[in-house]
């Protein structure tokens, strides 16, 4: 037996009817700068305050933008669980409102090239995270890597964030591009919601996923869903200032009632149609794809 078979089996085995498995979603966008990581945190609290569980996991190699606008340094990262044989439950910092965050470092690029015995420690404490959250958050790297396409293609929900602006557009295009042309990709599999951030109205929100959806019909045929647009708003950038998501600081403001928005709307999706195969078959998916490139 291989070793992705042998990680399948243990997925599977971790995945009994017995054992509650964690809803993943992963925010994505096709460019930086456009409120990626605003969005993933901001969802976090609508869903903490709906009665949720919640984990951000920070998947962002290069920048620790969770972390910062959480006003929080965490002690443990991904690597620790992995090198240091640290806990699932060590390497979480909680933040506001009990909002669970695990920063991913360079752990998660390194794991194709671990062994089967450490490939099965690490599934089998990712596997308690489904026991911890009902929500995980995956905050990935802006832009098109292979590491960016690679959680995209693991996750059942993804969610698109993009602003008015013509290279956001561009680049989500190009992003979706990207990820439907990619060998593993399953359409069937992953729902893709897009996020209109920074828009002036909902009008404004709802002619640019038009635009980028009409785009998207014509060329890739690939279905896309409309989640939502966040609007402009000051409040949301002193709140950004003071480190401290807008949510929370100021919940009555204008974006904040559209993250609650946003998150009653993901909240209210028929379980039936959600693709949930918890955190442990997330990441085993990201594991077997790696090896089998370097073969």
């Amino acid at each position: 037996m291989d070793q992705a078979t042998g990680l399948r089996n243990l997925v599977k085995s971790n995945n009994t009817p017995t054992r509650p498995i964690s809803r993943v979603i992963t925010v994505t966008s096709g460019k930086g700068g456009v409120g990626k990581s605003n969005t993933s945190i901001n969802l976090a609290i609508q869903f903490r305050k709906l009665g949720q569980r919640v984990i951000i996991l920070d998947a962002d190699f290069g920048l620790a933008n969770i972390e910062i606008m959480f006003g929080a340094v965490p002690k443990h990262n991904l690597c620790d669980l992995i090198y240091q044989n640290k806990s699932i439950r060590e390497i979480i910092t909680w933040g506001p409102m009990e909002v669970g965050f695990i920063s991913g470092g360079s752990g998660i690029a390194g794991m194709s090239n671990l062994s089967r015995d450490y490939l099965t420690y690490i599934i089998q404490n990712l596997a308690e995270l489904d026991a911890i959250a009902d929500i995980i958050i995956v905050d990935t790297g802006a832009g098109i890597s292979d590491a960016v396409l690679e959680f995209l293609v693991a996750s059942g929900e993804i969610l698109l964030v993009t602003t008015p602006e013509p290279t956001s557009i561009t680049d989500s295009y190009s992003l979706l591009k990207a990820l439907n042309r990619h060998d593993r990709f399953d359409r069937d599999y992953s729902q893709i919601k897009v996020v209109a951030n920074k828009v002036d109205s909902d009008s404004e929100g709802q002619a640019l996923f038009n635009k980028l959806n009409a785009v998207v019909n014509r060329y890739l045929h690939l279905p896309i869903s409309y989640l939502g647009a966040v609007p402009q708003d000051q409040q949301l950038v002193k709140a950004v200032m003071q480190q401290m998501p807008v949510s929370i600081q100021h919940p009555t403001a204008k974006s904040s009632l559209a993250y609650e928005n946003i998150a009653a709307k993901l909240m209210n999706i028929d379980p039936d149609k959600l693709h949930k195969r918890g955190m442990a078959a997330f990441f085993s998916h990201i594991v077997t794809t790696a090896k089998k490139a370097q073969n």
